[in-house]
């Protein structure tokens, strides 16, 4: 997941066995910014995990806030390049299969329990509930997001994606996409929580409620 800042950029797959990033067209990922060097990174894949690797770059590539010439990447990771940032996301680890060398979860971790968003108050359109089904759930107002929200405020608007529900083995992640945006039981989301029962998540002017469904 690409950010500008704390503005979210795109999704990008990691569908070759190596990615290219930098400032220069010919890269799989370009970065049209002048502290980005030409060919500043790579992402590549070795022995079943994922790696990213510093070309020589002039301002460095740092992980989880330390820069690094190489490093090793885990689920969550974030991969800082001058006022970018990428999350890693090991889809794998998120559906509950062991990454490279990890002993199998017990097969009932392997999946959190069946969740949804009930809306408590301004809904954009007519729908009342919304399932998470997926490994990534956006909350936005961009074509990529499932789940709309109502825009808040004298002058409405609002970002195209404001957060991300992610589903983990151990359970369902608020993610802010807009920094400070959205709020989790009345506070300002500025970092993952995870969620519980009853928790009440707002955007703009629309209210949720987390709910796990009974068997």
């Amino acid at each position: 997941m690409l950010k500008f800042e704390s503005a979210f950029i795109k999704e990008i797959p990691l569908a070759k066995p190596v990615i290219t990033l930098g400032r220069k067209p010919d890269n799989d990922i370009p970065l049209d910014n002048a502290a980005v060097s030409g060919h500043h990174c790579k992402f590549y894949e070795a022995g079943g995990g994922w790696f990213v690797e510093d070309l020589n770059s002039t301002n460095g590539t740092f992980v989880n806030g330390k820069k690094t010439l190489k490093a090793g990447l885990k689920n969550g990771d974030i991969v800082a390049i001058v006022k970018y940032s990428l999350v890693f996301t090991d889809t794998a680890a998120a559906a509950g299969q062991p990454a490279a060398g990890e002993p199998a979860l017990p097969p009932q971790k392997a999946k959190p329990a069946q969740a949804s968003l009930e809306i408590l108050e301004n809904p954009l359109d007519n729908r009342k509930e919304f399932d998470l089904t997926a490994l990534s759930t956006y909350i936005g107002h961009s074509s990529q997001a499932s789940i709309p929200y109502k825009s808040g405020g004298l002058f409405g608007g609002g970002p195209e994606l404001a957060a991300v529900i992610t589903m983990r083995p151990d359970g369902y992640y608020l993610n802010p996409i807009k920094e400070g945006f959205a709020k989790h039981n009345g506070n300002a989301l500025s970092e993952k929580v995870l969620l519980k029962d009853d928790d009440v998540i707002e955007v703009g002017a629309t209210r949720f409620r987390f709910f796990i469904k009974k068997p």
